[in-house]
């Protein structure tokens, strides 16, 4: 394509009404505008100006011309203000990703931010597989649990707390596990993330290695596993039907807490957090929608119950 920057400097020339008016508009001195315009003439063998002392007085070449340049101008300033825009005023569609157990908290955290952002739409990508944030072109990902190095840039959220968890009716047949040993005897579920698999061929059972402290107390864990899941809600789910024991996220199941579908078993027993990130592509600034969104994030993940701070 060939310079567009001639068209437009021909352009403010006109609107402006001279050279040196055009010159200050541009930021160029009128000499620079003056050779700008006279190198577009000379390249297509055409005269666009009249020049006098006192004002330019278009040709008949340069009246064909000008409403192309014009439109020219009108749609780099539009082209600009629409960067501003979305440097400045939350807009688009904002593409969010997150694990499933993590997709009901999106709503609430963003919820206000679509209240006062009419222009921004939403759309949510709910998936425990890891999606690529370019061929997804995602803006932001919620993930759980420890990052590998990657080009992505990452911002702490909070930490989420993992306890262990039973339906009240699994209680009742298995009976409530009060030291951490008696954890061994029970059923448990597993997700796939956690769980290490027996080696092929082996009629082993899959387990799960995980810490309990209490004080200066520390018991390390090796359980088997009877039920796995790749789907932290389905293991909840599981859970709450009184399938067995599961380590799930503290604030994803607050609510079952609070109405009796589960129960915490070892509550004095404290396991490490994991941490909840979001993660967005590298770039040299972030979007208007994307601070915002972000900024909602942070807000809602620093006051959810069942998480400790970033």
């Amino acid at each position: 394509m060939n310079d567009l920057k001639p068209y437009a400097v021909f352009a403010e020339t006109v609107a402006a009404g001279s050279m040196s008016a055009a010159a200050r508009r541009l930021g160029m001195s009128p000499s620079a505008v003056s050779q700008t315009i006279r190198a577009l003439e000379q390249g297509f063998g055409v005269t666009l100006l009249h020049r006098s002392t006192r004002k330019l007085t278009l040709t008949e070449a340069g009246a064909r011309c000008y409403p192309h340049c014009l439109r020219l101008l009108e749609a780099a300033t539009a082209a600009g203000d629409s960067l501003l825009q979305a440097r400045d005023a939350p807009s688009g569609e904002l593409r969010v990703a997150a694990p499933v157990g993590f997709g009901f908290h999106i709503a609430p955290a963003l919820a206000p931010v679509l209240a006062a952002w009419p222009q921004l739409r939403l759309r949510l990508l709910v998936d425990d597989a890891m999606i690529d944030l370019i061929d997804a072109r995602i803006d932001i990902a919620i993930r759980v649990g420890q990052l590998p190095d990657s080009r992505w840039v990452a911002r702490r959220l909070c930490q989420l707390e993992v306890i262990l968890c039973a339906a009240p009716a699994y209680i009742e047949r298995h009976g409530m596990p009060d030291t951490p040993q008696a954890l061994a005897g029970h059923h448990w579920l597993g997700a796939m993330r956690e769980t290490t698999e027996a080696p092929t061929g082996g009629d082993l059972a899959p387990f799960i290695d995980f810490a309990l402290q209490q004080g200066a107390l520390r018991e390390q864990l090796r359980i088997d596993v009877r039920i796995v899941s790749n789907n932290q809600l389905s293991l909840q789910q599981m859970c709450e039907q009184g399938m067995g024991l599961a380590r799930l996220g503290h604030a994803d199941v607050h609510a079952a807490l609070e109405r009796g579908a589960l129960v915490r078993v070892l509550p004095h027993w404290q396991q490490a957090p994991l941490p909840v990130t979001a993660v967005t592509p590298r770039r040299d600034q972030d979007p208007a929608k994307v601070r915002v969104a972000l900024a909602a994030l942070q807000r809602y993940f620093a006051a959810l119950p069942g998480t400790r701070p970033a």
